[in-house]
């Protein structure tokens, strides 16, 4: 989640898929009926389930690319032509990095074109630059023989795994309150969900986020100002930190309140420390910006 708060993926499900070198928008049918489509577009809110949940059946080979990337077009149509003619005993799954950068950092990509081969949600092999087909292929045949026996395989049924299950009935109440803008409604909502499953991570990331959004309505949009002028007031410092968060300004937000901890003691650091820790739930914690945040914390503290 970049910026402050993001509630999109409650709401939304599936994101538009960007545009493919190969101009072909639509990832094409399945062959052979075992209810893998060959070739998917791939994005940071699909990233789980279309190259990790899919590659413990088969493996997926993951196309990270981009559309100012000339050797991209001419390896990904190729990729594309091997994925079709393999009828689903592979994936390929595509990746525009300047649209996914998250994605491309947890490759630590380099250079594009990059691809690599995940099974049973672990890479298992990449490489870099075009290559011509005989070395694609023989590169696809390795992987296949590495992986032989050891994943579940196309769905037997059929069924394609790209249908979207059906959604929870207490998420849809919880999201048509927030639709509503009815903040205590989806908080109720969410909290009912924890009651039942308390290790629901969904719900407990879209609980944190709905009593941050409350929270957050009840403060003057002036708070920075007058925070700025006040910096020992810690109840000030709390609430301009969370303006700022809201205001798309994660940074801004995490290095106040690290000043404050820095300069306090006792139970001041105590509560401005337990806001902060707070703060960062409201995100993923591989986010760049949480974990360049905690070093900080760590070295104001120690």
């Amino acid at each position: 989640m970049t910026g402050a708060v993001d509630l999109s993926a409650l709401k939304e499900r599936a994101a538009a898929p960007p545009s493919t070198p190969s101009g072909n928008g639509a990832a094409p049918p399945a062959a052979g009926g075992s209810g893998l489509a060959p070739v998917v577009e791939v994005t940071e809110a699909t990233f789980e389930a279309e190259v990790l949940v899919r590659s413990q059946q088969v493996p997926v080979v993951v196309d990270l690319w981009a559309t100012w990337c000339e050797p991209c077009k001419q390896l990904s149509p190729l990729l594309e032509k091997l994925a079709i003619e393999a009828g689903g005993a592979w994936v390929l799954a595509k990746v525009d990095v300047d649209a996914n950068p998250r994605i491309a950092q947890a490759f630590g990509v380099q250079s594009v074109p990059t691809v690599v081969a995940i099974a049973a949600g672990q890479p298992l092999a990449d490489f870099q630059g075009a290559q011509p087909e005989p070395q694609l292929r023989q590169w696809l045949a390795a992987i296949a023989q590495a992986v032989e026996g050891k994943l579940s395989g196309p769905p037997a049924d059929g069924t394609d795994p790209d249908q979207p299950e059906p959604e929870d009935p207490r998420f849809v109440a919880a999201e048509a309150a927030l639709d509503e803008g009815d903040l205590a409604g989806a908080e109720a909502a969410f909290q009912t969900i924890l009651d039942e499953e308390p290790a629901n991570a969904e719900a407990q990331g879209a609980l944190r986020q709905v009593r941050f959004l409350a929270r957050v309505q009840s403060v003057d949009s002036a708070a920075v100002a007058a925070a700025d002028a006040a910096p020992d007031d810690i109840d000030a410092q709390l609430q301009a930190a969370d303006v700022e968060l809201y205001s798309q300004a994660p940074e801004a937000a995490f290095a106040r309140l690290i000043g404050v901890i820095a300069r306090t003691a006792g139970e001041d650091r105590t509560k401005v420390r337990t806001r902060l820790v707070e703060l960062f739930e409201l995100f993923d914690p591989a986010e760049p910006v949480v974990m360049a945040a905690r070093r900080k914390l760590a070295a104001a503290l120690y």
